[in-house]
């Protein structure tokens, strides 16, 4: 069965609206608009956490509704309702053409987007698909595995979150899409203690797949080994220095770093404004040779892709910047036709109950030309960043800060100590222009990442290779 079909039996068969008066109100809702949607969604999760060995909370969910948008310029109308009914449709349909009272003249509708049959990810709901009793068993697997590998070992936490989420989107047209998506995820944090001193180090890992997979004794002891590795890394550290220096950021995860500092500057919204770093500098060089940054819905299984985005557009892969010049934003639809340009299926939003926005998916620096050992031995003195945890950024000025929860230094081409309490301060424009050696080896994250944006959270992909990134300024703890 198609997602669409299986979407018609949720939203259609299951709730007794009529398809053919669905389409009628949508369509008469969003007549003189320039483009909207109505967003069906109905979506069930769970979620488990244990620590020091006992269930702290365990909790599901059934969300159903949806979301009317009219828009009109650069005015948006937008209602929702958790109940399917006729007369909710035709409230909202309502309240969404008063958006018409700012805006005067005769408009066109904007063309709807071709609908695809990609299988990206199963339609299988995860959380059905496995006992409640074999997922708190392997929480406790986990506790009892981490216990048993060092008597150092103080807390263990560990969680898993499962979701399965059907939409459909319905055009002024009658043009329908429909979209099942699976989401799981497992984590694992432990602390470690040597007398006085802890640490913590954490690992997770997931994606567009069902739970089976973090089944198997070796993935899952896979993200023990992992976050107790990082601890006791963390138990040894010392003290990191500050000042400017070279660092070498590791593959995969750090991508986030490049995620927050120059992904966001790159949604359409921000550079329609002209509140982005990035604003008006398409066709110019705002990176290093070699430098190329890409947004790839379409990879099989990952967490931030997607068949469709949540306006029905087809994700692509998206070339934000090539060979260190500038080619493109990330679009949604609105900002693609006020900006002139082809929407790149990057419109999506948290919920039924929020209106879509310009979004990344999985974002990646494409691989080089170096070894990564090629990298580290090129440095002298530096940090080599392998982690991070927490970080933020302005958009309009570029400016980040990030804290590297696994450090080391470099020390005459070779990694030294580990290092705690790193600090990566810079401004994500200036950053791509100091990227010096790109490392052959990129990786993608282990799909645990979440973008926020005006309130707005979505599942995402970070990825990238080695990185070597001259006269970086790091704040660090030592005296």
């Amino acid at each position: 069965m198609t997602d669409l079909a299986l979407t018609d039996r949720l939203f259609y068969d299951a709730t007794g609206l009529d398809r053919k008066r669905v389409e009628g109100i949508a369509s008469d809702a969003l007549k003189g608009m320039e483009d909207g949607e109505l967003y069906f969604e109905h979506s069930q999760s769970e979620s488990f956490a244990l620590d020091d060995g006992k269930i702290k909370s365990a909790s599901f969910d059934t969300t159903q509704g949806f979301g009317l948008r009219a828009v009109l310029g650069e005015m948006t109308g937008y209602a929702q309702a958790s109940v399917l009914d006729e007369d909710a449709l035709k409230r909202a349909a309502a309240t969404v053409q008063a958006v018409k009272s700012g805006h005067s003249g005769t408009v066109e509708l904007s063309g709807a987007p071709a609908a695809t049959n990609r299988s990206l990810y199963t339609d299988s709901n995860p959380l059905s698909a496995v006992p409640f009793e074999k997922k708190i068993k392997l929480l406790q697997q986990i506790d009892a595995y981490a216990r048993g590998k060092d008597p150092r070992v103080r807390q263990v936490m560990a969680s898993l979150y499962g979701e399965w989420s059907a939409v459909q989107i319905v055009r002024a047209d009658g043009t329908r899409a429909g979209d099942i998506r699976p989401l799981v995820r497992v984590n694992v944090a432990i602390v470690v203690g040597d007398g006085d001193r802890q640490e913590t180090g954490s690992s997770g890992a997931g994606g567009r797949t069902l739970y089976d997979l973090y089944l198997e004794p070796e993935n899952w002891q896979a993200q023990v080994d992992e976050a107790l590795r990082q601890a006791l890394v963390n138990l040894g550290s010392i003290s990191a220095p500050a000042g400017e220096m070279t660092v070498v950021l590791g593959p995969g995860w750090p991508g986030v770093l490049l995620h927050e500092a120059v992904g966001h500057g790159l949604e359409g919204d921000f550079n329609r404004k002209k509140t982005s770093a990035f604003s008006g500098l398409l066709g110019q060089r705002v990176a290093s040779p070699g430098v190329t940054v890409v947004d790839d819905g379409t990879l099989e299984g990952r967490r931030g892709s997607l068949t469709i985005d949540d306006e029905g557009t087809p994700t692509g892969c998206t070339v934000l910047i090539e060979d260190g010049i500038l080619k493109g934003y990330l679009q949604d639809r609105m900002n693609a036709r006020l900006m002139g340009v082809k929407p790149t299926g990057n419109g999506r939003r948290q919920s039924f109950a929020h209106a879509p926005m310009p979004r990344m998916t999985n974002t990646f620096m494409e691989p080089g030309k170096h070894d990564p050992a090629e990298i580290l031995a090129s440095v002298k003195n530096g940090l080599y960043a392998v982690n991070f945890g927490g970080g933020q950024v302005d958009i309009t000025s570029g400016k980040y800060v990030f804290s590297a929860s696994e450090a080391y230094l470099i020390q005459d081409g070779k990694i030294g100590p580990a290092v705690k309490g790193a600090t990566i301060i810079g401004n994500g424009a200036d950053s791509l222009t100091r990227i010096s050696m790109i490392g052959n080896d990129l990786k993608l994250d282990n799909g645990v990442g979440t973008c926020g944006k005006d309130g707005q959270s979505v599942p995402v992909g970070v990825g990238q290779p080695t990185l070597r990134i001259d006269a970086m300024t790091v704040g660090g703890t030592a005296a």
